[in-house]
């Protein structure tokens, strides 16, 4: 009877082993680390810390670029999101933040891929949340303290968007520094050289083409 029990016991541990792999990618999470006011203040008024951000495209002409980027990568994620109005706002809206903070959207969905394989409630073995893994303590320094609104789709997206861009900024554009840093991993190459390989997975003509006209209508980001 106790061979029995310790083997129902060493399944039982397997199976939540298991059970807890599927719903973490990555265990690394951005480090707490001091700000500046200055800079506290900059990336709290990037994020907002009013009610769920909305999109506020500059033009249409924007709207729609962001829209055709969209378009163009439906099916490659029609597996993952089979919903196809909930697959076509979550692209339009990383389109939207990662243009909002001058970023690449394919980076942004390189980085989504393997920091949550495209899971809105995905939670890390270290607490991070949502589908840019964003740690629960970004939303006391920088947001309105309530840490349940990074499951909210836009509001992730606007926060992991934000940190991405002040982490770039702090390397000086180093994007593989940057990227080792959001994973709270700076100066290992596992982690950035994932997101690279991810991020090539959604390059494709058609989207890459939408994305340079909406580069041509800003240099740096939108209107809010």
């Amino acid at each position: 009877m106790l061979k029995w029990s310790c083997r129902r016991f060493c399944a039982f541990v397997l199976a939540c082993a298991l059970g807890g792999a599927a719903l973490t990618v990555q265990a690394g999470g951005q480090v707490e680390e001091p700000l500046a006011d200055s800079v506290r203040t900059a990336l709290s008024m990037a994020v907002g810390r009013g009610a769920a951000p909305q999109l506020a495209f500059a033009d249409a002409t924007q709207k729609a670029s962001c829209e055709r980027w969209a378009l163009a990568l439906e099916d490659k994620l029609r597996k993952r999101k089979p919903d196809e109005l909930v697959r076509r706002e979550f692209l339009v809206t990383v389109c939207y933040e990662a243009k909002r903070a001058g970023l690449e959207p394919t980076l942004v969905l390189g980085l989504i891929q393997v920091e949550s394989g495209f899971r809105k409630y995905a939670i890390s073995s270290v607490g991070a949340r949502g589908y840019m893994q964003v740690m629960p303590f970004w939303a006391r320094t920088i947001g309105n303290g309530d840490a349940s609104t990074l499951f909210h789709m836009q509001t992730n997206l606007r926060f992991g968007c934000v940190i991405l861009r002040h982490y770039l900024d702090r390397e000086k554009g180093n994007l593989f520094l940057a990227l080792g840093r959001y994973n709270g991993s700076r100066g290992r190459a596992e982690y950035p050289n994932m997101v690279t390989a991810a991020r090539r997975t959604w390059q494709v003509p058609a989207a890459d083409a939408a994305i340079q006209m909406a580069d041509a209508g800003a240099a740096h980001g939108l209107s809010r």
